[in-house]
Order: C-alpha cells, then sequence, then structure tokens
C-alpha cells in the first residue's frame, strides 16, 4: 500500500514537473504575446490620459501561498492578516489575484481537471489534514519553479504582471501616479512577486515586496524592487531550499541580483522567531503563544503592518519558549 502510494506521489511529480510550463507557454501562443505587448505600453506610458484624483496614497496586493485554489478564496488561516491590512488607513488592498496561473484562472474554474481540483477542495474542507490537499500544494509549487525559471519565467511573470496591472486599475490606480505599489507574497506568492516586478517596475510604479516565509530566488525582478523585507521562521525548512536550491543566492554568488540587491542594501531579512512554514508553530498559528503573549499569527500581522508603517518589527527573541492554547 505505502510503496502504491509513493510511486503515485512520484508519477504525480514528475507529470506536474513537465506540464507545469504549459499554462504560460499556452496562454503566450494563443493571445498573450499581444496582451503582454498592451501591457508594457500600459506600464511604460508617461500620460494615461486621466486625471482623476486616485482615492488611495497605497496600494497593496496580497499573493496567497501555495495552499490557494483560486483569487477569491484565500485560506481561511490567511485571512486575519488580509484584514488587518484592509484596516489600514489611505490603503488598498488587492486580494483577487491568483498568483499560480497567468490568466487569473482558478484551479476550479474552466479547466479540463476543473472536475478533479473540485473533488479535491471538497475532501480538503473536510478535512484540512488530507493527503489530497497536498496535491494543490505540490502543483502550485511547480508553478513556483516556472516563474524563477530563466527560460519560462518571462512569459509567466509578464502574465502575472498583467493581471496585477488589471487589478489595480480595477481600484483606480493610476500607471503613471508613481503611488507605492507593496506586493506581499506568503510562501510561494514571494518568488512571484518579485518576478512580476520586473515588469511593473520598468515604468513609474515604485514596487516594494514583503516576503512571509517566501522560497524565492535570484530572479532579475529584484533589480526593480525598491525594497524587499523577508520575514522568517527559524524552523522554516521551505524557505531555507530557496538559499539552497537557487545558486544565485549561495553566498559566493557575486554579481547576482540577490547579491547585488543585498549590497545595495534593498534587502532586509528579518527573523520571526521559531516558526515552521506549516503545520504547528506556523506564521499563522493561532494557537502558539510567544512568552510576549502573542500568538504566532499575531505576531506575523504584527510584523507586515510594522514594515507597512515604517515601524520597527517586534520579533521573538531566540530561544523563547512557546505554549499552545486550546483554539
Amino acid at each position: 500500500m505505502l510503496t502504491s502510494l509513493l510511486i503515485g506521489v512520484l508519477i504525480f511529480i514528475l507529470l506536474a514537473l513537465t506540464i507545469a510550463p504549459l499554462d504560460a507557454l499556452g496562454w503566450w501562443s494563443s493571445k498573450g504575446a499581444e496582451e503582454a505587448a498592451q501591457t508594457v505600453q500600459e506600464i511604460l506610458t508617461d500620460d494615461d490620459g486621466d486625471d482623476t484624483p486616485e482615492p488611495y496614497g497605497h496600494y497593496v496586493v496580497y499573493l496567497s501561498g501555495i495552499g490557494a485554489i483560486d483569487g477569491h478564496s484565500i485560506p481561511p488561516e490567511e485571512l486575519p492578516l488580509v484584514e488587518a491590512l484592509k484596516a489600514l488607513p489611505d490603503t488598498c488592498v488587492v486580494a483577487d489575484v491568483f498568483p499560480y496561473s497567468v490568466t487569473n484562472k482558478g484551479l476550479t474554474g474552466q479547466r479540463a481537471l476543473s472536475w478533479l481540483w473540485r473533488r479535491i477542495e471538497q475532501a480538503r474542507l473536510k478535512k484540512p489534514e488530507a493527503l489530497a490537499g497536498m496535491l494543490v500544494n505540490g502543483r502550485n509549487a511547480m508553478q513556483l519553479f516556472v516563474s524563477s525559471d530563466r527560460r519560462y519565467g518571462p512569459a509567466y511573470n509578464l502574465g502575472t504582471a498583467r493581471e496585477v496591472v488589471q487589478a489595480l486599475r480595477r481600484q483606480g490606480y493610476q500607471l503613471d501616479g508613481g503611488k507605492p505599489v507593496t506586493l506581499i507574497g506568503w510562501s510561494g506568492g514571494a518568488q512571484i512577486s518579485i518576478g512580476a516586478a520586473w515588469y511593473l517596475g520598468m515604468g513609474r510604479i515604485p514596487v516594494r515586496v514583503v516576503s512571509i516565509g517566501g522560497m524565492m530566488s535570484d530572479d532579475p525582478g529584484l533589480a526593480r524592487v525598491d525594497h524587499l523585507w523577508h520575514l522568517r521562521g527559524s524552523k522554516d525548512v521551505f524557505e531555507k531550499l530557496g538559499g539552497v536550491m537557487f545558486a544565485g543566492r549561495w553566498p559566493r554568488a557575486a554579481f547576482s541580483p540577490w547579491s547585488d540587491a543585498l549590497k545595495d542594501g534593498r534587502i532586509d531579512i528579518v527573523e520571526l522567531g521559531p516558526m515552521h512554514h506549516n503545520g504547528k508553530e506556523h506564521y499563522f498559528d493561532p494557537t502558539t503563544v510567544a512568552p510576549d503573549g502573542r500568538t504566532y499569527l499575531q505576531v506575523t500581522i504584527d510584523a507586515v503592518i510594522a514594515v507597512l508603517t515604517g515601524q520597527p518589527v517586534k520579533t521573538i527573541p531566540a530561544g523563547s519558549p512557546a505554549k499552545r492554547i486550546d483554539a
């Protein structure tokens, strides 16, 4: 039984790796090239002809982690963070971009395997820790690697940038107005944020990125990011893989976009405390309490808000014991 399960998982991984780039390449070959050209032209314009005052001074785009299934169903554990962001004054929060599809099409939308993803989502809602739910994580993780790939990444990241631009425009954002845009990427959303930043930063959009436990490469998009705040847990193995798997992030990788950004002082790495990526004691855990009385969820929320408002980040001291409370 176990052998059959392992074989099945291996087959799924191989198939996912094989077909992962097809979403972006299919979009590009059908209508992506034309849509991409329009998006680039929009971003590069000096005057979009619209003098209507923008309703907000700051725009935040939240890109969910690899557990997301579409742009309209943020996993429940992440909702308190999104609500806290919406409470910030003079800030517009965009949270309807699905970062694991270049066309913003959810897995349960009009897809050949939408019936399968709907079944998986039903199983996951009944039992969040169900193995079937990991298929969503696995599929979306492959899109993370497409974004970081130097061959397929440009098409994928341009498609994502297009969806971000459209989402911002729906909220009254003017591409020539110079209002700052902060991309907040949780987990795989961090890599896709810096990938999209390469295109968003071509014009007059000041782009910043906040990574929460992000697994990131040395993406060229870092060259056009005004600043990156990388919030990470000391026990987050998934986040650490980024520094191992992507050679451009190795300490001796001189002149990579990552090392250049570090030298320029455009990357702040903040150790939040002894947090895991998922499971127990993770970034969005509402039942693990730090010594100062805050839950790990609140620690994460406070850190993101502090970054956005220019305040010091209050972290959990190293070696501090945590305790569990009833959910």
